[in-house]
């Protein structure tokens, strides 16, 4: 008689437990890269009246009677399942679509977390709403990624790009096959110097009958000077229009205080020779001037670019996300933060998109929790709570009609 009332007793709290849980879903409807909770209960212990016999000759085995003892709660579990995605707008909002945390420095401890809503402090620093350093890959002197250490992520506003001589010229389109030989093509392009001047140069194309076009180089901006006084070349085409030869390389002479002894790789490569109209023109000049930074954006792949007042796009750093072999294993750390544990597994780096989720910036994560899935859980739980009580004043009745058998 007892027994069932500590049944009960088990059952209220479990209930109570649950519910607690469902109602920290339902309060972090709106909390951006949540993860709901979900309880699971099991039978607590049982009392056994009489084992299990086994069967003989003349008589049949026997099953153990047990009693059961109430239950208890099994886990309680963070669901990691995809939350819906909430467009905003704002450059330093980033949501992830997929598997991965944002790796974030709160003193000399990683945490991690899926909401991405981002800002900016006084030091040019990326930082969550609480003031952890978001971590990512820097830039190395060369100008690519360096993956082999985690920094914070910092955007400097006041960031300049220094001037970048041109070093490579590459042409495309079509070069007319019937054009007659005294009909020149003439293309003006711009190069930049060492110290980011416009260089005005022309190349001039003639058509020599036989599947080749003569071609020369010269400039138009005083100051300008050729290695070998001229560039001139032979461009060559099969029979059916398509590049063989004449591709070149120049050196410029300038006496305008930038560098002397500036070499420029000239591809042709992308020239055909069909009797179509010719279209040949300029495909890329690299080389840029002094640039300041206006603006940034966040790539898919989580690269932090940087947009410069000359139009050139560098990648400043680049977001690192975090995935775990057992990522329900996390622990919630308060401020939409999960922290490693010793079930979760050591964190696998890396950027996304590569075994990662992807990243959408001007977006942000929403809750997972569903309300008509937690509305449904609490009535069933408020159910169960009240069939609990009912075996607890039942047991009371059973013991009051004991207590008054003595007269």
């Amino acid at each position: 008689m007892l027994r069932s009332m500590y049944s009960g007793i088990s059952g209220m709290k479990n209930f109570q437990t649950k519910l607690d849980v469902i109602g920290n879903n339902i309060a972090n409807v709106n909390t951006y890269g949540y993860k709901k909770g979900r309880v699971t209960f099991q039978d607590l212990m049982n009392q056994t009246v009489s084992g299990a016999s086994r069967a003989t000759a003349n008589r049949g085995g026997q099953n153990a009677k047990q009693i059961g003892l109430g239950s208890t709660v099994a886990t309680i579990d963070v669901i990691s399942t995809q939350g819906s995605m909430q467009t905003t707008g704002r450059a330093l909002d980033v949501g992830i679509s997929g598997d991965g945390y944002f790796v974030v420095r709160q003193g000399n401890n990683e945490m991690f977390t899926r909401a991405g809503n981002f800002y900016l402090d006084s030091e040019g620093r990326l930082v969550t709403g609480q003031g952890q350093l978001v971590q990512g890959y820097g830039m190395s002197a060369d100008g690519t990624i360096n993956q082999t250490a985690l920094n914070d992520i910092v955007i400097d506003t006041d960031t300049t790009m220094a001037p970048q001589a041109t070093s490579n010229l590459s042409l495309k389109g079509n070069l007319k096959n019937s054009q007659p030989g005294n009909e020149q093509e003439v293309i003006d392009f711009k190069v930049k110097d060492s110290l980011g001047q416009d260089l005005d140069l022309r190349i001039v194309l003639t058509n020599n009958g036989d599947n080749t076009w003569a071609y020369e180089v010269t400039s138009t901006s005083a100051g300008v000077s050729f290695e070998g006084d001229s560039v001139t070349g032979t461009l060559k085409f099969d029979s059916e229009g398509a590049f063989v030869s004449g591709s070149n390389q120049f050196t410029l002479n300038l006496t305008n205080n930038a560098e002397s002894g500036q070499t420029i790789n000239l591809d042709l490569s992308k020239l055909t020779q069909f009797d179509s109209s010719t279209s040949a023109n300029i495909d890329t000049v690299d080389g840029n001037s002094e640039g300041y930074l206006e603006s940034f954006n966040i790539g898919s792949s989580g690269e932090v670019n940087g947009v410069f007042s000359n139009g050139e796009v560098r990648v400043l750093s680049q977001l690192v996300l975090a995935t775990f072999s057992n990522s329900g294993g996390l622990m919630k750390a308060g401020s939409n933060l999960f922290q490693q544990s010793n079930n979760s597994g050591l964190p696998n780096y890396g950027v996304a998109s590569e075994g990662r989720g992807s990243l959408l910036s001007g977006a942000l994560e929403m809750s997972n929790v569903d309300l008509s899935e937690e509305f449904t859980e609490m009535i069933t739980a408020q159910r169960g709570f009240q069939a609990n009580t009912r075996i607890i004043t039942t047991s009371d009745e059973i013991l009051q009609e004991l207590i008054n058998l003595k007269r």
